[in-house]
């Protein structure tokens, strides 16, 4: 088949390739300085293995023509891009379930991500053998990545949109709260390590990758609040009450972490990769509590144990989301979201009344 004038050209090189078809456009004419002949500078689209590739490429190229060296981008070098810019802006352990999920990644890494389809991210989250909260952390990078490229005219379609093989795969996570048994068996065992740490995690409401790397800095002991946060503009930032019952464990920790010269609220001491906790140290340490006193809980059981406690107790819908970070979507309560601590206080001292009848 004969190509149109300017269309562009499709031939077979020589010699025995995966790709042999080559597709090629004019891409201007110059003049040999020398020879005084006009000379073609060629734009190469692509190689293909088939002739039939080549020409529905080369004809895809004219009706929507793309930036050549855009379009030869990998999905690992978008997620290089994609991290530098993101990874800024997000703590140490947020960045390493970005990078679980990448390595997990690895049948997509050299493709190109203008020849990614749906199977293709589909077949690499079925194939992965992790548990099906990597895998939504799987799918939630592609669907970043995508939005990425879509803003750098990368790709003109979001596949990870169409991806859908994990909407029905990731069982419930349940959170359990600690039991009446348990919150004495806690206060009755603060010389266990880090039980001081899950307490004030259960008085405060913060998530535990807040909650882990609280600074001194943050922590007003003469007005007894601490101000931290993380992940959304509402979490960010926030100042919360310090509850009186925590708050001999708040003092006791802050007094260490000044005698370390630490910059946190937590410290340990023992810590063989510096003394101040992230998140995976905090899981660690808590898997140890649990062991010890026979419990069986994860790092959100802290936060869904004082929402719970919070809504039990009739703590005002508003302030509860102030204290925790969660967003506000009632527009006309927005304007009135600049509480005080002593209204944040009120409210939470509704919490101590119906722990302590526990006590």
């Amino acid at each position: 088949m004969k190509l149109a004038n300017g269309m562009g050209s499709v031939y077979k090189l020589s010699g025995k390739r995966r790709k042999p078809w080559i597709v090629r456009k004019t891409k201007n004419w110059s003049i040999d300085m020398e020879t005084g002949k006009s000379k073609q500078e060629y734009l190469t689209i692509g190689y293909y293995a088939t002739r039939q590739e080549a020409l529905t490429a080369l004809i895809n190229y004219n009706e929507n023509p793309y930036d050549i060296d855009t379009s030869r981008i990998t999905f690992s070098e978008v997620y290089e891009r994609w991290s530098k810019e993101h990874f800024s802006t997000i703590v140490p352990s947020a960045q390493r379930t970005w990078t679980s999920a990448y390595n997990h990644s690895a049948p997509l890494h050299d493709m190109r991500m203008r020849d990614i389809r749906p199977n293709h991210l589909e077949g690499t989250i079925s194939d992965a053998e992790v548990g099906s909260s990597t895998k939504q952390r799987m799918k939630s990078l592609y669907n970043m990545l995508y939005k990425y490229c879509l803003k750098y005219d990368i790709v003109d379609k979001d596949y990870a949109a169409l991806c859908d093989s994990v909407k029905h795969e990731g069982t419930k996570i349940v959170r359990i709260p600690y039991s009446d048994d348990e919150m004495q068996t806690l206060w009755s065992n603060l010389a266990f390590p880090f039980v001081d740490m899950v307490l004030i995690g259960i008085y405060s409401g913060w998530r535990p990758q807040e909650l882990a790397i609280l600074q001194i800095a943050g922590v007003n002991i003469e007005a007894w609040t601490f101000t931290g946060g993380l992940k959304t503009d509402a979490g960010r930032n926030r100042t919360v009450p310090i509850h009186p019952r925590i708050r001999e464990l708040v003092k006791k920790n802050y007094d260490k972490a000044l005698a370390m010269k630490s910059a946190y609220l937590f410290n340990d001491e023992n810590g063989q990769q510096g003394t101040h906790l992230t998140y995976d140290k905090y899981r660690g340490r808590l898997n140890k509590i649990n062991l010890r006193f026979g419990m069986s809980h994860k790092p959100h059981d802290t936060r869904h144990n004082f929402i719970t406690f919070a809504k039990a107790a009739g703590v005002d819908e508003y302030i509860l989301k102030l204290i925790v970070g969660h967003e506000i979507d009632d527009i006309t309560e927005k304007v009135y979201t600049h509480r005080t601590i002593e209204q944040l206080l009120e409210e939470m001292m509704k919490i101590k009344n119906r722990v302590e009848k526990n006590d």
